[in-house]
């Protein structure tokens, strides 16, 4: 047979035979995608919804250089332009940038020296002065703002990857690991300062330190004016208000929501009258930064708000002068072996201001802290000073208001140690250690998170909870651990644990703590107690406590015993 003919033969079958196969992978894509979103969807906008929908079906993982974030109430989801949306509030903590919200819709998001500028239920960004246009809007979901990550991948130099796989998304961040904080950031130029106070002729720096670095922990999102007279009069280590005090007064009175309360109801300078006012917000956070560590300290300010710091202040008044202060440059720096005597909060920092406009001239380098004081607006610029890095004592003990709530977060809060944390013990050489607090359920209720001091850094601990307690016995049943994690640095923390556990009315239930410190072997006193020391001028109660501490978590003594109470404390709901 001719080959010609064979192939003039074959040539139209073929021909039809590939018509058919692309006629029905047509007809078999569209039927696949009809029955998918009940419609055609050709368009790749129809293709992008699909495949958001099929993402938020299941949890989204998020991976930030290449660390599996822990997401809590509010959940990361996808657009439907396929982008994901990012909760504001896990930026800080996640993503190395600072946030904030101007007037209920200005979103401001920074990192080193770019800014971004967005709006509540808008699709335009200013980025570093230009306008850009985003894909999807910023959103708002049961009072949390969502962010595309888009504006973290073309903005601010994060790689950004998806695995439809894992339902994982992963951003790393190509930038230096300390650059995101700027060379000079103040609150005063980002406008999210606070009013200036005077602290008149009493010695209560302490108390307006305190709640000025409350309020710009709040700032620019909510703003109030908190009584230090409430704070001076209604803590349960001082109730005169020329005694003078420290943060650990204050975390005290915060932790134990017996504040804040507003400047408006408890004025400073009234007679303390005894009357109790409801505190407008649960502190449930604060942490204690290490000694100069000047790169947490920028941290916290550029992340979470002011952080309060003592100093020694070489005058007593705005009207005083100084050798170590420049009143023409408002640039303080003291060189001594004097103790503390004063707290400030700083507010932020300029790397570059010149060694020069200090007095003393023979200060190592530039650089200074941004203070407030509450001397009133006479002194320094409208109440603000510079402290120079080189000052011996400014960074020395510092606090931050690292996480502050509405008052409707728990109901109860059940707690023995009021006067707060005032001591620690432990056993020598061991360097993990249990401690427990046994309280009655005022009513049927939920567990739902436990509250305690570190004493150390770098604190491993481990959560558990006895909703039925019998006798001490029931602290050795430890089958479940109900939260457990790392704790950086020293101060208060709440912990929330995996779920919710029940306990009924007038049932006793136990909350046990276990922790450990493996980086420093000379540390071994890791349970945070209210005990009565020479320096303090309260008086610890301890009939309203039953707390027990152990060493291997099998044999447990008493600590009403020793003289003290736990400090930790038990949140519940209904």
């Amino acid at each position: 047979m001719n080959k010609k003919k064979l192939i003039i033969i074959y040539l139209p079958i073929l021909i039809l035979f590939v018509i058919l196969a692309v006629l029905f992978f047509i007809f078999s894509r569209q039927t696949v995608q009809k029955s998918l979103a009940g419609e055609n969807v050709d368009s790749k906008e129809n293709w992008n919804q699909i495949m958001a929908e099929s993402a938020n079906q299941r949890p989204i993982h998020l991976k930030v250089n290449n660390r599996q974030i822990v997401l809590d109430e509010n959940q990361i989801y996808m657009s439907k332009n396929m982008n994901l949306m990012i909760p504001l509030n896990i930026i800080k903590d996640t993503l190395n940038c600072a946030e904030n919200i101007y007037h209920n819709n200005r979103v401001v998001i920074e990192k080193g020296s770019n800014i971004a500028i967005m709006y509540i239920g808008e699709k335009r960004i200013t980025f570093n002065d230009n306008e850009y246009h985003l894909e999807d809007k910023i959103t708002t979901k049961k009072d949390v703002v969502y962010i595309p990550a888009t504006v973290f991948s073309e903005y601010f130099n994060y790689t950004y990857e998806w695995d439809s796989r894992r339902n994982e998304a992963s951003l790393n961040d190509n930038a230096l690991s300390d650059s995101y904080l700027p060379e000079r950031y103040s609150y005063v130029d980002k406008k999210r300062s606070v009013p200036v106070k005077d602290q008149g002729n009493y010695g209560t720096c302490w108390a307006f330190a305190t709640l000025t670095a409350l309020e710009t922990s709040l700032t620019p999102e909510e703003n109030y004016d908190f009584s230090e007279n409430n704070l001076i009069y209604n803590n349960e280590l001082s109730d005169d208000i020329q005694d003078g005090g420290d943060y650990m007064m204050s975390m005290s009175y915060l932790m134990s929501w017996k504040g804040p309360v507003l400047e408006k109801d408890d004025p400073y300078g009234s007679k303390n009258n005894k009357k109790k006012w409801n505190s407008v917000k649960h502190v449930q956070e604060a942490q204690i930064i290490p000694e100069k560590d000047y790169k947490q300290i920028k941290n916290m300010i550029y992340k979470y708000g002011g952080v309060e710091s003592s100093m020694y202040m070489s005058m007593s008044s705005r009207n005083m002068s100084s050798v170590y202060y420049n009143e023409t440059e408002y640039a303080y720096c003291y060189k001594g072996k004097n103790k503390p005597n004063h707290d400030v909060v700083i507010i932020g920092w300029d790397d570059n201001y010149s060694k020069e406009l200090f007095n003393d001239q023979t200060i190592e380098g530039d650089g200074a802290f941004i203070c407030m004081n509450s001397w009133g607006d006479d002194f320094g610029y409208h109440g603000v000073f510079y402290v120079s890095y080189y000052d011996d004592l400014i960074g020395t003990n510092n606090v931050c208001y690292t996480r502050i709530e509405n008052t409707d977060n728990y109901k109860n809060i059940y707690q023995s140690d009021l006067c707060g944390w005032t001591g620690s013990m432990g056993f020598e050489d061991e360097q993990t250690v249990y401690f427990s607090n046994v309280y009655t359920a005022v009513e049927k209720e939920q567990v739902e998170a436990v509250g305690f001091y570190a004493t150390t850094t770098n604190l491993e601990y481990e959560v558990f909870i006895c909703p039925k307690y019998k006798d001490v016995n029931s602290l050795n049943n430890r089958n479940h651990i109900a939260a457990s994690g790392v704790i950086k640095n020293k101060g208060y923390y709440t912990i929330k644990l995996d779920k919710k556990y029940d306990v009924a009315k007038d049932q006793k239930f136990s909350v046990i703590v276990k922790v450990t410190n493996n980086k420093d072997n000379k540390v071994f006193k890791m349970i945070p107690v209210e005990m009565e020391t020479e320096s303090m001028e309260g008086t610890v109660e301890l009939s309203d406590g039953e707390g027990y501490f152990s060493a291997g978590g099998l044999n447990w003594q008493s600590a009403e015993k020793q003289g003290c109470n736990i400090c930790l404390k038990a949140y519940t709901s209904n």
